[in-house]
């Protein structure tokens, strides 16, 4: 298994601006510095990191930095993150092609993983066919990603329509998409991490790693996620991929890093 983290943590979860008037800019962004997080990462010893698709694109026009920024770092540019609503058809064509801008220049510069999160929550609550609308959606972005020759991956998250272990039963089995769990999400959404990965495991491609206590997120080994279990279960189905750390945010990023890192190191043997 390889470690990997996520640039978010340095500026903390956002949104670009141009997406209040613009679908196709509705981007996810980190406010910190990308080059500064690539580089933490590296220095507390991380083998490769994820970015948001925000903080990706602001290198579109100047690919070559981000390629330097690699290679000074002697880092695996491991994916993106990003997400859309899904439910609405009117707008998800320009989500599609927000997926389709993302997914180029992520395969251009090197990513492997595509990470989709979302799937909105209507103001009147979630209708009959909203979850069959998203799953819809997820094949769609999925052949998006796989043209660009990447790995699409779904990632329940709170404040979706795939929050509790009951709707993620209810999506999987309506969509062809691999699934990214995010630990802290599924247990915070009432979930076992654990018994997701065994139940789902030859679905999953890339996973992620949070600490969770009394709903706050944390750095790993600093709340009660029972990464024993989790770690079983993933070699119960031999996955030998990334694990990537994610931390929305922290007051010290690189501190909140390296907990993690140094927790990682002490209990398992693949670090």
């Amino acid at each position: 298994m390889k470690l990997g983290y996520e640039t978010n943590t340095w500026g903390g979860v956002v949104g670009h601006p141009g997406g209040v008037t613009s679908i196709k800019d509705a981007y996810y962004v980190a406010n910190g510095s990308s080059e500064q997080a690539i580089r933490d990462i590296a220095a507390v010893g991380y083998n490769g990191f994820e970015m948001f698709d925000g903080n990706l694109m602001q290198f579109r026009d100047d690919k070559q930095a981000f390629r330097d920024l690699l290679q000074q770092t002697s880092q695996t540019f491991i994916g993106v993150y990003t997400g859309a609503n899904f439910i609405y058809p009117d707008i998800l064509e320009e989500e599609l092609l927000k997926f389709r801008n993302v997914a180029e220049l992520t395969a251009e510069l090197g990513g492997e993983h595509f990470v989709i999160g979302g799937g909105a929550i209507r103001g009147t609550g979630i209708r009959p066919d909203d979850h069959k609308l998203l799953a819809d959606g997820l094949n769609q972005a999925m052949q998006i990603a796989e043209q660009a020759g990447l790995v699409a991956s779904y990632h329940p998250h709170l404040g979706s329509l795939v929050e509790s272990p009951e709707q993620l039963d209810q999506i999987m089995p309506l969509t062809d998409i691999h699934l990214c769990p995010d630990t802290a999400h599924i247990e915070a959404g009432g979930g076992d991490p654990a018994d997701v990965v065994r139940r789902y495991g030859q679905r999953i491609k890339y996973i992620h790693f949070k600490d969770l206590k009394n709903n706050e997120f944390l750095p790993l080994g600093t709340g009660v996620q029972n990464f024993d279990a989790i770690v079983s279960a993933l070699k119960e189905h031999d996955y030998d991929g990334w694990i990537t750390v994610e931390l929305d945010s922290y007051a010290d990023p690189r501190a909140g890093a390296q907990i993690s890192k140094d927790f990682l190191k002490k209990h398992f043997d693949y670090v």
